[in-house]
């Protein structure tokens, strides 16, 4: 017996049970109904997902060729189609994931309007999207599942082949599918982490990004003036997020730590050690000092600390934060990592400053010497030039093996690297087989086990929006529309273009006949200017 059926017998019994007064109810529509709403509350899909993640991340571990992947999504929309075109280009959601990026929560969903990423916007608006987004992805399933039911109608009434339907509804994939969810640096102390955190839960995310910069001096990844924590303090953070999962029954739920540390110079404070070697004194010795022999070398509220053995003092800027030693980044990469992975964190964020797998390759192969299994969530990010930056790396690896390369502009010249007439050069071309194929590179040689871009449907929204907008506001007119949007969506054959449909019409047709029989009050019919497409 089918799924479908068992659903359908259960709740004919259940109607029979209630006698005349739900002789109205019509069971099959009702096991339709239930089967279209799978999920009935945040925690559902926490479990769900984390599942989901943990299998994927012990694949992962067994093949490294089974890396995953995802796009920032800043609206339920952007979120929906994103995961319907996967499951109709790549026949399934597995391996697919949505990224909840903070930046662009700042950006697009404040009330106060556009924010920069600094942890300003609301921390309620975090919650509020994974919510949203999963609604999205709730309603792609119900729609899809309308349209078999349909089929199975339609199977019955011309002596179709009911079986082929009944099995496309019972082995039926959603598209509700793991968030990562960016929580900043948890939105101020452990306990305004913990409770953000089961907000975030609560509305379905099974997997949190926290990150070790200053919550309330919170800087953008790739901008200048990040300032990190001590250990305890990230660790505190990291133990409030589990605490949160552990209290909502969410044994198996994500934590990814991210290090700021490559691109951060300062702290804010310095950790009191409590024994030789402990987390506090390994943070303080990348700290830069200078030795005192006594308190005649300290100025007016100078602050001295031994450090080895060693009086000294730790260079103090103006803004009283803390500089930490030049070249010590790769160093404070590592030990965050390490002590993130043996502190309950499940996987790294590493924020570097270009997509190179060779570096990344070194900072993860560091930590793999204490953490064997550690992995990490790499950003594919925006910020990066990415042409530009791997036009760089083959000009400098050909110039490292001898190459020829008086036909190239020089490396300094990023305009001329960056010409449309580089595009068509064997050098440009190499580049871009490297950007093809960095996610495999990287997910082989550097221990990425997922892929994401922050902010890619920000860029794709500007863009399409420009693009559009200069053709109907300009000479084209209407065909700026018809021929770049409305022509492409027809053959790319885009649930889009029937946005009636997308957005719940046909869904609505069927619950008035649910409920109202023969005397329903239908928008489609013959009329409908849906059925031109």
């Amino acid at each position: 017996m089918t799924t479908y059926q068992r659903e359908t017998d259960t709740l004919a019994t259940l109607c029979q049970a209630q006698g005349k007064t739900w002789q109205a109810i019509n069971p099959e529509y009702a096991s339709r109904m239930r089967l279209q709403n799978r999920f009935r509350t945040g925690l559902e899909i926490a479990q769900f997902t984390a599942d989901i993640m943990r299998e994927d991340m012990a694949a992962y571990d067994a093949d490294t060729s089974q890396y995953t992947q995802s796009l920032g999504c800043w609206h339920g929309f952007t979120a929906q189609q994103m995961m319907m075109a996967i499951k109709r280009h790549q026949k399934t959601t597995k391996r697919s994931y949505v990224y909840l990026s903070g930046w662009m929560v700042a950006a697009l969903r404040s009330e106060f309007g556009p924010l920069p990423d600094q942890s300003m916007h609301e921390k309620t608006s975090v919650p509020a999207l994974i919510e949203e987004i999963y609604t999205f992805l709730k309603q792609a399933d119900a729609r899809e599942l309308d349209h078999l039911f349909k089929d199975l109608d339609n199977a019955k009434a011309t002596g179709g082949d009911v079986q082929t339907v009944l099995d496309k509804i019972d082995n039926f994939e959603s598209h509700v599918v793991p968030i990562i969810a960016d929580i900043d640096a948890g939105f101020g102390n452990e306990e305004a982490t913990y409770l953000l955190a089961k907000k975030m839960i609560e509305a379905g995310a099974c997997a949190i990004q926290i990150e070790n910069q200053v919550s309330d001096a919170k800087q953008c990844g790739h901008q200048a003036g990040k300032v990190t924590v001590p250990h305890e303090d990230f660790l505190a953070k990291i133990n409030a997020v589990r605490y949160a999962f552990l209290e909502l029954g969410i044994d198996n739920g994500i934590i990814v730590a991210r290090t700021d540390s490559l691109g951060a110079s300062l702290t804010q404070k310095v950790p009191v050690s409590q024994t030789p070697g402990d987390l506090a004194s390994q943070y303080n010795a990348f700290l830069e000092t200078t030795p005192i022999n006594g308190v005649e070398d300290l100025k007016e509220g100078d602050t001295a600390m031994k450090l080895n053995g060693q009086l000294c003092k730790p260079t103090r800027l103006d803004n009283g934060l803390f500089q930490f030693r030049e070249g010590t980044e790769k160093d404070r990469v590592v030990l965050d990592c390490i002590t993130s992975l043996q502190s309950g964190a499940d996987l790294l964020w590493i924020e570097t400053e270009k997509p190179h797998v060779k570096q990344i390759a070194e900072l993860v192969n560091r930590v793999k010497e204490q953490v064997p299994d550690a992995k990490l969530v790499y950003n594919n990010s925006p910020s990066f030039n990415w042409t530009l930056k791997f036009r760089e790396q083959v000009y400098q690896e050909w110039q490292e093996a001898g190459r020829d390369l008086s036909a190239y502009p020089n490396i300094d010249d990023n305009k001329a690297l960056m010409a449309p007439e580089m595009d068509a050069t064997e050098l440009a071309v190499a580049a871009d087989v490297l950007v093809q194929n960095f996610q495999r590179d990287g997910a082989r040689e550097a221990g990425i086990f997922h892929h994401l871009i922050t902010l890619p449907t920000y860029h794709t929204a500007a863009l399409s929006t420009d693009i559009l907008s200069e053709g109907y506001f300009g000479d084209l007119g209407m065909l700026a529309y018809v021929r770049d949007v409305q022509r492409q969506e027809i053959r790319r054959e885009q649930a889009s273009v029937k946005h009636q449909d997308l957005a719940g019409s046909n869904m609505g047709d069927t619950h008035k006949e649910y409920f109202s029989g023969e005397n329903a009050l239908k928008a489609g019919g013959e009329a409908n200017t849906m059925n031109q497409f």
